[in-house]
């Protein structure tokens, strides 16, 4: 199944897509949770009932087009999210000077970062016009762990979405030529801070469960620009898979259902191009996920 957290006469609402690509309104029964957080917590008992809703009532003259809906990122309010940094071998090679990670690297994002697809991003003031993007796999979690084993890693896994991890690329040089530790650790705080800004994590159009995708580590992922080529790799060429970073990262956090962990960018980005390349106003970005759909939003 695909779900869907949408906007429907200004009210929140979340959904299941139908074969004809079109959102079937789960809102409208008092025995589903109504928001996509409570819907995971819930588990496999509310994924049972959604499937007998759809099979039932599926076929509604009421339900919406998906390209047509307004879109809100599919967890809205998660209590985490969890952003792998350097995961792409290519991308490794592209970022010049960038030792081989021994383990992997994160940084957390706030959820005010988050934007639904279709909804438009806009180009900070206080940043200059090096706005890149960073198309990602995104896992979504569904049940609570805490310190597990790589093998185990995957039966906490909901499901799958895409997210963009816009970044303001201000600071990174600062990394790059810093000398002393001290001064390193505060260049990558600020290039942290540059991920940050409101909309900044664009993510969606929807989650689809882990049993639709038998193996997330081969599935092609492509970013474009105006309609351009700028990414296309396949996940395979990530260095931690998702069971290394769930693993890892579990030793400390306690993740919850609807938690989102960004799995790291491809080859490809604006700062690793020469000559770079970044967004402006006006454009139209897109990542595309098979089996999963396609990220969209235009710059402003």
């Amino acid at each position: 199944m695909k779900l869907v957290t949408f906007q429907d006469d200004f009210v929140e609402s979340v959904g299941v897509i139908t074969d004809n690509n079109e959102i079937f309104n789960l809102s409208n029964f008092a025995d589903i949770p109504q928001t996509m957080r409570e819907i995971l917590e819930t588990g496999e008992p509310a994924m049972a009932t959604i499937r007998q809703k759809l099979i039932a009532f599926g076929e509604s003259n009421s339900n919406i087009p998906l390209e047509t809906a307004m879109l809100l990122p599919p967890i809205p309010n998660p209590k985490l999210i969890l952003s792998i940094g350097l995961n792409y071998w290519k991308h490794l090679e592209e970022m010049d000077g960038t030792p081989t990670p021994k383990n992997p690297a994160a940084f957390i994002k706030s959820r005010d970062t988050l934007l639904g697809s279709g909804m438009p991003l806009t180009k900070p003031k206080q940043c200059s016009d090096m706005i890149d993007y960073e198309g990602e796999l995104c896992v979504v979690i569904g049940k609570t762990c805490h310190n597990v084993e790589t093998h185990q890693a995957m039966d906490y896994v909901a499901g799958y979405t895409i997210a963009n991890d816009i970044s303001a690329r201000d600071w990174v040089a600062e990394v790059f030529s810093s000398k002393e530790t001290f001064e390193a650790v505060h260049a990558w705080e600020r290039n942290i801070n540059g991920k940050q800004l409101p909309g900044f994590t664009p993510c969606g159009p929807v989650i689809v469960l882990k049993d639709e995708i038998s193996d997330p580590q081969c599935l092609q992922l492509e970013t474009r620009l105006n309609g351009q080529t700028m990414q296309s790799t396949s996940t395979s060429d990530m260095i931690f898979s998702i069971e290394e970073i769930i693993a890892y990262y579990s030793k400390w956090y306690r993740f919850n259902p609807g938690d989102i962990i960004t799995t790291g960018t491809p080859a490809g980005v604006g700062f690793g191009r020469d000559p770079q390349f970044f967004m402006k106003t006006g454009d139209i970005i897109e990542v595309e996920i098979e089996k999963i759909g396609i990220l969209c939003n235009d710059v402003l």
